[in-house]
């Protein structure tokens, strides 16, 4: 089998470490008993090797034709489950219609974009163990109070518990990265709707952070707060000093300002 060439426009970096591939493998528990494991971008399948030495049935979605050839040559019995697509488009449940976890080595261009998806499919994803820029995973992992912790911060740690688990420095792959990367884990946690708007919260929270060193009552000026409200001392915070019920309440004061309007 010719070897894949990484594609620079597809953000591609190939593990070549079998030690650190192995370990991100045996993170996934299958957190709730989740049985399927859907692997994001494999590649030339390095770290798919190890993830076919746990119990759970595993699902490949890869996006470059070259990848998809290679992986069929090399996992000829996995068949309809290597999956020729870009997960930020693909039904998944056309082929989990029931939870799953996910797996895998992300580009770092699109890991923020996975994140979000991720939260679409909350109710079916059970867990995540992935590696992706430092940087992101830090800051996905970051708790309230840290200059890192940012929007994925928040939206994350509402429906998932999160643990940084090791760095990886950039001489393990093919092209190097030009910085270090992270594998973290998220598991799902027992929150199944929050007290408020979800989507509204959404908003919020952006909002919050749009500009970082202001107030939120700077910073939350378009949104309808009650003139009871606005003399609230949490107004006074800046958005990265709240934690996720913070944000709930916040959320929740403004649903209260829509409703008396």
């Amino acid at each position: 089998m010719e070897k894949v060439k990484p594609k620079k426009h597809l953000g591609q970096h190939f593990l070549t470490d079998l030690s650190i591939a192995e370990r991100i493998a045996q993170a996934v528990k299958g957190h709730q008993g989740v049985n399927k494991v859907l692997e994001i971008g494999p590649g030339m399948g390095v770290l798919t090797d190890f993830l076919l030495k746990n119990p759970q049935e595993l699902f490949l979605i890869e996006i470059d034709r070259e990848s998809i050839a290679y992986l069929h040559e090399k996992y000829p019995e996995f068949g309809d489950r290597i999956i020729e697509g870009d997960y930020l488009k693909y039904d998944a449940s056309r082929v989990l219609p029931d939870k799953y976890s996910i797996a895998g080595n992300f580009p770092y261009n699109i890991s923020s974009q996975i994140f979000f998806k991720v939260l679409e499919e909350k109710d079916r994803v059970t867990e995540v163990v992935c590696m992706l820029q430092k940087e992101v995973a830090v800051r996905i992992a970051s708790p309230k109070g840290n200059k890192d912790y940012g929007i994925l911060s928040v939206l994350l740690q509402a429906w998932y518990d999160i643990e940084y688990l090791f760095t990886v420095p950039p001489t393990v792959f093919n092209p190097p990265p030009k910085v270090n990367s992270g594998v973290i884990r998220l598991t799902r946690n027992s929150v199944e709707k929050l007290d408020c708007d979800e989507k509204l919260f959404f908003k919020v929270v952006k909002g919050g952070f749009s500009t970082r060193r202001k107030t939120l009552r700077n910073a939350l000026k378009s949104f309808e707060l009650t003139e009871e409200f606005k003399t609230n001392p949490i107004l006074d915070k800046r958005a990265e000093q709240l934690g996720v019920a913070d944000f709930v309440f916040l959320t929740q004061q403004i649903e209260k300002g829509r409703g008396s309007n």
